[in-house]
């Protein structure tokens, strides 16, 4: 009989506690559909910590469903928008693994070529004071090796041709990097890494503004070295194609400063 009394002291005890306690999370007792409902709108409202808390909750209280899968991939973009890029990294690249023929797969793989856009472009930075043989490119080149495969995998997608102007963004501001470089050896009378350089680009870059820069360099470097055949060709491959560079006009290479600096990505995502 004692037992039975204080176990029932208890339970009022409780229910007290709860009646006087703070109210519960509506994300813990909604049912999916509500709890995605309120993901969506602390998103859309700019709550970026709200919406991934309760994305994160949706996906551990119901493992499985459409509204779990979508919920996944709005994570990873919430995580894109907060710039946690580690965490929205890992996220899409969770769902690709997870859905690999879900609907939206071809936009998981276009969120996934923006999250490293977003890394590299403080990577792409204007060149000021510092050494241009250290910076790394990492982040830019797989962008644009994610917005490649978007293409290759999703030609007609929606985001397709998005991701081929991102594509051709990247690889004028890599190649314009590795230009970079290659001034650099030449301001350091290193001709020879700063012929090798130029060379890089001319072969790897050979669609871009820079490549013209890159003969420039090569001619120059050559010269220097007193390799005046090498100099003459690529000041001769230089007119064919560039015949206005400044080069030839005595006006190359620029001043420490004088980057023409491209004109930075008009994000629309």
């Amino acid at each position: 009989m004692l037992i039975r009394l204080v176990f029932v002291v208890a339970l009022l005890a409780l229910g007290a506690c709860s009646r006087g306690g703070k109210k519960a999370d509506p994300v813990e007792t909604l049912p999916v559909d509500q709890v995605y409902a309120l993901g969506k709108e602390a998103l859309q409202n700019g709550n970026l910590d709200r919406a991934a808390r309760t994305y994160e909750r949706l996906v551990a209280r119901f493992p499985f469903g459409p509204y779990t899968e979508q919920a996944q991939l709005e994570l990873a973009y919430t995580q894109y928008k907060d710039h946690k890029e580690e965490e929205a990294y890992s996220s899409v690249n969770r769902f690709i693994k997870t859905y690999p023929t879900h609907k939206h797969i071809d936009y998981a793989f276009y969120l996934r070529g923006l999250i490293n856009f977003g890394r590299s472009d403080g990577l792409l930075e204007r060149y000021i004071n510092r050494d241009e043989t250290k910076r790394d490119q990492a982040y830019a080149l797989q962008s644009f090796e994610d917005f490649s495969e978007l293409v290759k995998r999703y030609p007609d997608s929606r985001y397709a041709g998005e991701a081929r102007q991102r594509m051709i963004y990247l690889r004028n501001n890599m190649a314009q990097a590795e230009v970079g470089v290659a001034l650099f050896y030449l301001r350091q009378k290193a001709y020879v890494a700063a012929a090798n350089r130029a060379e890089k680009v001319v072969e790897t870059y050979q669609r871009t503004p820079q490549a013209g820069d890159a003969l420039a360099i090569m001619s120059e470097a050559y010269a220097k070295l007193g390799q005046e055949k090498l100099s003459a060709d690529a000041r001769r491959v230089l007119e064919l194609n560039y015949p206005e560079h400044l080069y030839l006009k005595g006006q190359y290479p620029p001043k420490r400063h004088a980057w023409k600096r491209l004109i930075p990505f008009t994000d629309r995502s």
